[in-house]
Order: structure tokens, then sequence, then C-alpha cells
């Protein structure tokens, strides 16, 4: 089984060593995305409710460049540097994944580049 590589100019060029995403076989890796505008390459300042907005929308043309749609998501990991953004991050994702939301796991932790989310998924073919 191979990989393929999947790149698009509407996320966030990786700052380091690793891809956007990776197909392989039926499965799409998406790298954690944090709330960066790929058109500037600078962070969203604003409060969770926008930087989880961003991220989503980074997801969300990351899985469009591959031929996926969110609706093709498994699994979520989100990353929060402050769990009391919990609920407010919670707004907007509920926002993305209105019905039959994938798996997810949401932890405290301390993301690179001093953003306050990051979140990885998963989606099928």
């Amino acid at each position: 089984m191979g990989k393929d590589v999947i790149r698009t100019e509407r996320a966030p060029t990786p700052i380091g060593p690793y891809s956007q995403a990776i197909k392989a076989g039926n499965f799409l890796f998406i790298s954690g995305q944090g709330p960066i505008d790929p058109k500037t390459g600078k962070k969203i300042v604003g409060d969770i409710k926008e930087q989880t907005r961003q991220v989503l929308e980074n997801i969300k043309n990351i899985l469009e460049a591959a031929g996926l749609t969110l609706e093709n998501v498994v699994k979520v990991n989100v990353y929060l540097k402050d769990m009391n953004d919990f609920p407010k991050m919670n707004e907007v994702y509920k926002e993305y994944f209105k019905t039959n939301p994938p798996a997810r796991t949401t932890v405290q932790a301390i993301p690179p580049a001093d953003i306050d989310v990051e979140i990885d998924a998963i989606a099928c073919y």
C-alpha cells in the first residue's frame, strides 16, 4: 500500500517536516491544523470561536483537495491550550459537524506556535 501526499494552497503551509495530509489506502490522515490564515500565513487574532472556525475551515479545505467533505471524517483530536475554552470551541465545532459527528477526543495541551487550539482528523473514502 502506497501513500499520496495531499497539498492545497487553501490551507496553511506546514511549518516543519510534515504534510498537510496523507492518503493511505481508504483513509486520509490530516495533520494538526492551527488557526492560521493560509493567505497570510499569520495566526488569527481573536477568541477561541474565531480560531476554531479557522482551524475547521483549514481542515475542510484539505478534505476538499482530497475529494472529500466533513461527512467523511471519522475521528478528530482537539488540543486546547485552556479547557475553559471547551464550551466555546464546541459551539463552533457543532456548526461543522451537524449530523453524525465523528468520534472525538479533546485534551488540554500546549499546541505549538502559541496557538490556542489545534485539531487533527482522520477521514475515510
